[in-house]
């Protein structure tokens, strides 16, 4: 319920989602933030493409409210890199209109985060 990949490139992806009645938050198809704030993790892990990758941190702006029915697109792209660091910035938007940004702090650790 994150949304389907769509575009992946070295250090950038974008996942598409269109909000269905179960993600509604309230009777007028107002739709959760958890949904599209997911969408975007998704493809901040996407745009960092490791099996080992995890959020660390998210600096985060709810915009514009969504709709159910609503056709979103998430654009990730990699901004920084230091070590086991990545910086991700993401965008969500609806058409021409952005509903959602934010930086996703993510670390690539050496082996699987069950395994450390």
């Amino acid at each position: 319920m994150c949304g389907t990949p769509e575009e992946l490139w070295e250090g950038r992806a974008t996942v598409r989602m269109t909000t269905i009645d179960l993600m509604a938050a309230d009777a007028r198809g107002l739709t959760h933030g958890g949904f599209y704030f997911g969408m975007a993790d998704y493809a901040a892990m996407l745009a960092v493409n490791d099996p080992n990758v995890v959020l660390g941190a998210a600096e985060t702006r709810f915009l514009k409210p969504v709709q159910t029915g609503d056709d979103l697109l998430a654009q990730a792209t990699i901004i920084g890199e230091k070590g086991k660091k990545r910086i991700v910035e993401v965008s969500v938007s609806r058409g021409e209109e952005i509903v959602f940004d934010g930086t996703f702090t993510c670390f690539v650790l050496p082996t699987h985060v069950f395994d450390a």
